[in-house]
């Protein structure tokens, strides 16, 4: 099974996973990279997964619908903009032979949901959406502090070789704060250089791996004392994660 990030306007990335003959799709925001794309490659469109409702996540998936030969599958609990095979919390979800388990993560959105795949070619896959970022997280839109840090602990709890697939290249300036927050940590620097490197030879910096993000992610080390000091200078009121958590996320939201 191929998965490939298919880039769209200025920093998403539309995941495809294709066998030669037919392709998944998630977050499709644009239309016009998914056709290029299964045009090139001679693909059918089987099916397509939705994590929540914003724009550039949806708003390809109308025009798509006249080549899906498959079921769109999305939250429960959001409007989109087509009619969905509604999915919730502890769903089972099965395309091209591949079954994918609905998470609940809201936060970013109240009805924001990730895909987990325990094996795709003997490795688990997570499409994450906009909830974990590569050294990051989504910002709060719809959620609290409480539901987001609850989303991402269910996440980073994850097999390690998860594969993280999330929807915007944001890694380099998600790893500027993370440096900033918890400037010791030599998994950020070596993580870093290889990013920017990546980068600077036009490739993208994901997926990134649920092992990985517990050493470089500050959202998901909201218990690690160096963490916990830098959001104290914050403002956090309180050593418990979703004190830090909230701290560090309204740090982040004006870091520039």
């Amino acid at each position: 099974m191929d998965l490939l990030a298919v880039p769209a306007f200025a920093d998403n990335y539309i995941w495809t996973l294709h066998n030669g003959r037919d392709a998944v799709v998630v977050d499709p925001g644009d239309a016009q990279p998914v056709l290029r794309t299964l045009d090139s490659l001679g693909l059918r469109l089987r099916g397509i997964l939705v994590t929540h409702h914003h724009g550039d996540h949806v708003g390809g998936v109308t025009e798509l619908s006249s080549r899906l030969e498959g079921p769109v599958h999305g939250p429960a609990r959001e409007r989109l903009p087509v009619a969905v095979s509604p999915v919730r919390d502890g769903d089972l979800v099965e395309l091209l032979g591949l079954r994918f388990e609905v998470i609940d993560v809201p936060g970013h959105t109240a009805g924001h949901v990730a895909y987990f795949c325990p094996d795709m070619d003997g490795q688990p896959v997570l499409f994450c959406g906009d909830t974990l970022f590569s050294a990051g997280c989504g910002r709060l839109f719809e959620g609290t502090p409480q539901q987001m840090h609850a989303s991402l602990s269910r996440l980073a709890s994850l097999p390690g070789t998860t594969r993280v697939c999330c929807t915007h290249e944001y890694t380099l300036s998600n790893l500027r704060f993370a440096q900033t927050v918890d400037p010791a940590n030599q998994a950020l620097v070596r993580y870093a250089a290889h990013c920017i490197a990546l980068r600077e030879a036009g490739e993208p910096t994901l997926p990134s791996s649920i092992a990985l993000e517990r050493e470089v992610n500050p959202f998901l080390r909201c218990s690690e004392p160096a963490v916990i000091a830098a959001a104290r200078q914050k403002g956090a009121d309180a050593d418990a994660p979703v004190a830090v958590f909230a701290a560090l996320r309204a740090w982040k939201d004006v870091f520039r």
